[in-house]
């Protein structure tokens, strides 16, 4: 595996924990979590082991605050969705499924850094498993808190099945390829959406009293 330093004036360059993050985020994702030795860290992020040590305390330290960091990131997501459909739930979960669709189908994409660490790391003692399911948790309940405020039919139900399909098509990208993936994830996630949208409209109407005649 090569190694690609930073290549910037010593003046220029971040911190060493911000470099050493950076090259880590990199050769993590790009080659996987196993496949990557301090070393090549070091080495990438311009600085030496005995620095690299110092700012954590092991590589599984290292890996821990990769994964919170990326999932920092893509909490973001949440933000910029509210941002541009402000109160209406129902088009944040739509935009949500779009997001995730074109990432799914990105062709230089390895799919969720998360995801493919918890393949990785089957450990239950790993400080980094802790990051994985705490976020992945976190990502269904937000999911179903969309579907709620939406007032959709079983929102809990909703958000697990577009986990589901969401995680099914990261290891199709993986294992066949992205081409066409993108669309078929989001005609597959739209029409559950209006399956549960027409579930709800199904049970307020029958919720209305009928009307008779006089």
């Amino acid at each position: 595996m090569n190694a690609e330093p930073i290549a910037k004036t010593k003046a220029q360059l971040p911190p060493p924990r911000e470099r050493i993050l950076a090259a880590a985020a990199d050769l993590f994702y790009r080659h996987g979590i196993r496949a990557v030795g301090v070393d090549s860290i070091a080495e990438a992020a311009g600085t030496n082991k005995m620095t690299l040590y110092r700012h954590f305390s092991s590589k599984d330290v290292l890996v821990a605050e990769y994964l919170r960091q990326s999932a920092e990131t893509m909490d973001r997501c949440w933000q910029q969705l509210e941002e541009k459909f402000p109160d209406d739930p129902l088009a944040q979960l739509r935009g949500w499924l779009r997001g995730m669709a074109d990432h799914a189908g990105d062709c230089d994409a390895r799919g969720c850094a998360l995801a493919n660490a918890a393949i990785e790391l089957p450990e239950k003692e790993h400080p980094a498993r802790r990051v994985i399911e705490t976020h992945k948790t976190a990502h269904c309940k937000r999911l179903a808190a969309l579907a709620r405020s939406a007032s959709l039919r079983d929102p809990e139900m909703l958000a697990d099945d577009l986990l589901l399909l969401l995680e099914g098509a990261r290891v199709t990208a993986q294992s066949v390829g992205t081409e066409g993936l993108g669309e078929r994830l989001m005609r597959a996630g739209g029409a559950l959406i209006d399956l549960h949208e027409a579930g709800t409209r199904s049970a307020l109407k029958k919720s209305k009293p009928a009307v008779r005649g006089r």
